[in-house]
C-alpha cells in the first residue's frame, strides 16, 4: 500500500514536495481551463453570453458542492483510519461515500433541470439572458449524475498515493475541456449551451478513468460491501461541512453580488465582476490543490498522532501559500490593462470599469493565503468546528456585513468587499491557529 510508507516515513519538506507540487500543478492545469474558459465565451459568445456564464456559474459549483462535501468528508476520516491501519474500514466508508455522491447527485440534477426558469428569474435574468443562463444549467443538470463525482474522486486517489496521476487526470481533463469547447463553439457555431456540453462531456470521461485505479492490486481503497450507518454518515458531513459552506455560501455570496451589480451597474458590471470571478477561479484552485494535496499527509499522521511531523508540514503549506498568494497580487497590478483586454477587447466603458476593480481586488490576495492554508489544515486533522466558523467568515458573515458598510461607495465597495472580507479572516484563522497549538502543545 504505496501511500502508508509514502505519508509516514518521508521527510516533511520531502513530503511536502512531492504531494504540493503535483497537486498544485494538477490544479493549475484546471485554473487555466476555469481562466480560458471565461475568455473563450466573452470573446467568442460576447458580453451577454459572459454575463450568462457568472450569473448560472455560481449554482452549478453549488450542484458540485455536494459531491465536494462527500469526498473532502470522508477523505479525512479515511486518511485518519489508514493511519490506525484500520483498511477495511477505510475502504467501506470510501464505497459508501461514491454511492451517496450519485444518489444526491441525481436528486440536485432533477430539481435543477425542472427548477432553472424559476432560478434565473429570480435572479433578475431576463430575455436573452434568461435563456441562455436557462439552457447552460439544464446541460448541467442532465449529466449531473455522471459528472458530478469528478469532484470528489481526486481526495481518493491522493489518499491512496497516487498523486502523479491525479496531476497527469487534471491536465488532461483541462485539455479536454478548452478543446471540446473550442470545437464546439468556434467549429460547430454553438450558443452558450456548447460550453456546458464540452465541459460534462470532458468530466464524465476522466471519471471513468479515475474510477479504473480502484479496481488495481495496488490501491489502498477498494470497492467493498458496506452499510449505511450513523457514524459514517456522521463523519463524512461534519468533516465535509467546512468545504461544503465554504462552496454555498461563496455562491450564495456571488448570486446576491450578481443581483447588486446589475443594480448598480447593469451588465457590464456583472461581466466585470466576472472577469474577477475567473481570476479567483486561476488563483484559488492552485492554493486549494496545494493545501488539498497536503491533507491525507496531514490527516495520516494527526491518526498516527505524528504531531511534530504535521506542524513541519503545515509549516511549509503556509510559506507557500503565502508566496504564490503575494505573486499573484504583483501580477494582477503590474499587467491589470492587459489582463483586462482578455475579457474585453475592445476599449469601452466596461473597460474603463474593469480597471479600477482589478486592482482594488489584487489587494485580495495579500492576506487570503492565510485563511486558506489555515482553514484546510483544521479541515484536514477533524477540526471541523473551526474551519466551518473559518469558512462562513470568508464566503458568508463578513462579505454581508461589508456590504452596508461599503454601501455609500456603490461598486466601488463592492470591489473592495473580499480585500476587507479577507484581511478580517486571515486576522481570525491566525487567532484560531494559535489557539489549537496551544491546547495540543506541538513540538518541534
Amino acid at each position: 500500500m504505496e501511500n502508508i510508507s509514502f505519508f509516514e516515513k518521508t521527510p516533511p519538506l520531502k513530503l511536502f514536495f512531492k504531494a504540493a507540487i503535483p497537486g498544485s500543478i494538477g490544479m493549475l492545469a484546471s485554473a487555466i481551463y476555469l481562466f480560458l474558459d471565461g475568455v473563450i465565451i466573452s470573446r467568442l459568445l460576447g458580453e451577454i453570453a459572459f454575463a450568462a456564464f457568472n450569473m448560472t456559474i455560481p449554482i452549478v459549483v453549488l450542484n458540485f458542492g455536494i459531491s465536494d462535501l462527500i469526498g473532502i468528508g470522508s477523505s479525512v476520516s479515511i486518511a485518519i483510519l489508514l493511519g490506525e491501519k484500520r483498511f477495511e474500514k477505510a475502504s467501506k466508508l470510501f464505497s459508501l461515500s461514491c454511492f451517496i455522491i450519485f444518489i444526491s447527485s441525481t436528486l440536485s440534477g432533477v430539481i435543477l433541470f425542472f427548477f432553472a426558469p424559476n432560478i434565473l428569474h429570480l435572479l433578475g435574468a431576463t430575455g436573452e439572458l434568461a435563456r441562455q443562463s436557462i439552457k447552460y444549467l439544464r446541460v448541467y443538470a442532465l449529466f449531473s449524475p455522471l459528472t458530478t463525482c469528478i469532484f470528489a474522486v481526486d481526495n481518493y486517489l491522493r489518499i491512496c498515493g497516487k498523486i502523479k496521476f491525479s496531476m497527469f487526470l487534471n491536465i488532461f481533463m483541462s485539455f479536454l475541456c478548452i478543446s471540446l469547447e473550442i470545437l464546439f463553439l468556434y467549429f460547430f457555431k454553438f450558443e452558450l449551451i456548447g460550453a456546458a456540453l464540452a465541459n460534462c462531456i470532458a468530466f464524465f470521461i476522466c471519471t471513468l478513468i479515475a474510477f479504473s485505479q480502484f479496481f488495481k492490486n495496488d490501491s489502498s481503497l477498494k470497492f467493498c460491501n458496506f452499510k449505511i450507518e450513523y457514524t459514517y454518515l456522521k463523519s463524512i458531513f461534519t468533516n465535509g461541512m467546512p468545504t461544503f459552506l465554504n462552496n454555498v455560501a461563496s455562491r450564495v455570496t456571488n448570486i446576491l453580488f450578481n443581483y447588486l451589480l446589475l443594480y448598480l451597474g447593469g451588465v457590464s458590471a456583472v461581466s466585470v465582476y466576472g472577469i474577477l470571478m475567473c481570476i479567483e477561479a486561476f488563483i484559488l484552485p492552485v492554493l486549494y490543490g496545494m493545501c488539498d494535496a497536503l491533507q491525507p499527509a496531514l490527516g495520516y499522521n494527526w491518526g498516527a498522532k505524528n504531531y511534530s511531523r504535521v506542524k513541519v508540514i503545515e509549516k511549509y503549506c503556509l510559506i507557500a501559500s503565502a508566496i504564490t498568494s503575494i505573486v499573484t497580487s504583483s501580477i494582477i497590478f503590474l499587467f491589470t490593462e492587459e489582463i483586462a483586454s482578455l475579457f474585453i477587447p475592445q476599449r469601452d466603458d466596461t473597460f474603463t470599469l474593469a480597471i479600477p476593480a482589478l486592482i482594488i481586488f489584487a489587494t485580495t490576495y495579500l492576506t487570503r493565503w492565510l485563511s486558506f492554508a489555515i482553514q484546510s489544515f483544521m479541515s484536514a486533522i477533524g477540526k471541523f468546528h473551526s474551519a466551518t466558523f473559518i469558512s462562513l467568515c470568508v464566503t458568508f458573515i463578513f462579505p454581508i456585513l461589508s456590504i452596508p458598510l461599503l454601501w455609500r461607495l456603490k461598486l466601488t465597495g463592492l470591489w473592495w468587499n473580499s480585500s476587507i472580507t479577507s484581511i478580517l479572516t486571515g486576522i481570525l484563522s491566525l487567532f484560531l491557529l494559535k489557539k489549537l497549538l496551544k491546547s495540543f502543545k506541538l513540538k518541534n
